[in-house]
């Protein structure tokens, strides 16, 4: 890959990180447990694990915001760093959310057909997790659709140079 294409695919995947750094990290500072229970008649160790679940993925986003940032910010572009973080993007922030390490939701694949949200959580949840769920997951799609070429051939790329 060319580095014009490797260096839009690392600014669009950080302003597509602080995008979503900017909706969760406010959806997590605004929000409590004692919030959620009151919206809700479900489950209370289950909320803690969404929490903890959202918290995990904003790290995620966190450090693959800042990485690209030193990158787009040096004074020489490197191609090969960048290639490293968009793969480290894909396959921390990416597939975090969208199959989380603690099965507190889960992607229905069924749902580019259908034209609805592919995040379903698997009991029950207030309107205040649903909505940030979908207001994360557009630009999720949107990078994850851009990086999918991370998924598999950069890592035979690298087995490859070995």
């Amino acid at each position: 890959m060319g580095n014009t294409l490797v260096q839009n695919q690392l600014t669009l995947a950080h302003d597509t990180l602080l995008e979503i750094c900017s909706k969760l990290s406010h959806f997590l500072d605004e929000t409590t447990l004692t919030d959620i229970i009151y919206d809700s008649t479900g489950d209370e160790e289950y909320f803690k694990s969404v929490l903890s679940s959202l918290r995990r993925v904003l790290v995620f986003c966190e450090e693959g915001k800042e990485a690209s940032e030193i990158i787009l910010n040096g004074k020489t572009f490197r191609k090969v760093a960048a290639e490293k973080t968009l793969f480290w993007i894909y396959h921390h922030c990416i597939e975090e959310f969208f199959n989380p390490r603690v099965d507190n939701w889960y992607e229905d694949s069924r749902s580019a057909y259908t034209g609805k949200n592919a995040i379903h959580f698997s009991k029950q949840v207030p309107t205040s997790l649903k909505d940030v769920m979908k207001a994360i997951e557009g630009p999720f799609q949107t990078i994850r659709e851009e990086l999918e070429y991370y998924e598999t051939d950069f890592q035979t790329k690298m087995i490859q140079t070995k």
